[in-house]
């Protein structure tokens, strides 16, 4: 009996650019009521576009974990990398989890080895964990041949914020072996961004975090923006206002929103929300006083 083949990965294609999502986990129902608290069913009932992929017919909205891979002046590529296997978390949606990330991963055409650089959008649980993984009782790199980049103003709030035990231990599991083993660069990015490779760019997007950023993709006349956190749900197009619960400025969070979807409205800009569930990607239109998603499913 042959084996099952392995469902496709989801691409989509930018200029000479492919983007692949690398899925890890489609994150519970109570994900939504807790990070996106004013995002009520009532709230989420009056915006039909967000059925039936970003939400379902009871107003809960859908969240997914995942990465995004792509080569890009030549560099092999990893935008933030989810949750991670085995690690202890107070979240229990993200404790102590066992997925086939690095196998999808493997099947987008990246196994770990091969990955040059990392972006890392911003330093939470769900977006450093598969940094590293575990061998012999050790946490060690996980991509032991790229760097690992994030924003210097995210590392240096974090170095002096007073972590309560479950930040400290993410930090301790799955940012600290990667400084340690010399391979995390900090790179100062100014307000227009900051390129770091031909058709790759950096953009601070603060509020989340005081370093969030967002990655633009540019080749062959096409763009694309992959968001991080400073957009968690499309339900946030239709209300920029709706904030995360977990947010560490929600007045530059909610201003970084408005100006980035305000930026994006009406262009061709492909936007791969790194929480959006299926499609996740779209395109930024204006709706009345605010936006929605169009979305543009993956090849």
């Amino acid at each position: 009996m042959s084996a099952t083949p392995a469902a496709p990965v989801p691409s989509w294609a930018v200029g000479d650019i492919t983007v692949h999502r690398i899925d890890e986990t489609l994150l519970p129902p109570a994900t939504g009521p807790w990070l996106l608290p004013d995002a009520t069913p009532e709230v989420v009932a009056g915006q039909d576009w967000l059925r039936p992929h970003f939400a379902d017919d009871e107003g809960v909205l859908r969240i997914d974990s995942h990465s995004f891979a792509f080569t890009a002046g030549g560099l092999r590529v990893l935008v933030d990398t989810g949750i991670g296997n085995g690690k202890t978390r107070a979240n229990p949606a993200w404790h102590n989890l066992r997925t086939d990330y690095l196998e999808r991963l493997t099947a987008a055409g990246f196994p770990p080895e091969s990955v040059d650089l990392v972006i890392l959008t911003h330093l939470h649980a769900d977006h450093v964990g598969w940094n590293t993984r575990e061998e012999n009782g050790v946490w060690v790199p996980t991509f032991p041949g790229a760097r690992y980049l994030t924003s210097r103003t995210e590392r240096e709030f974090w170095a002096g914020y007073a972590m309560e035990d479950a930040r400290r231990m993410m930090f301790e599991d799955s940012v600290l072996p990667v400084e340690e083993a010399g391979l995390l660069d900090l790179v100062d990015v100014p307000a227009e961004g900051a390129e770091i490779a031909p058709g790759l760019r950096l953009l601070p997007t603060p509020g989340h975090t005081p370093g969030h950023l967002a990655v633009e993709l540019t080749s062959g006349g096409e763009t694309a923006l992959i968001t991080g956190d400073c957009v968690h749900h499309p339900v946030q197009f239709a209300r920029p206002g709706i904030g995360a619960c977990v947010d560490i400025d929600p007045e530059q969070s909610e201003a970084t929103r408005r100006s980035l979807l305000g930026s994006l409205a009406g262009t061709d800009t492909l936007v791969l929300g790194t929480h959006f569930a299926p499609p996740t990607a779209g395109r930024v239109v204006a709706d009345g006083s605010a936006y929605r998603l169009l979305p543009v499913p993956a090849a």
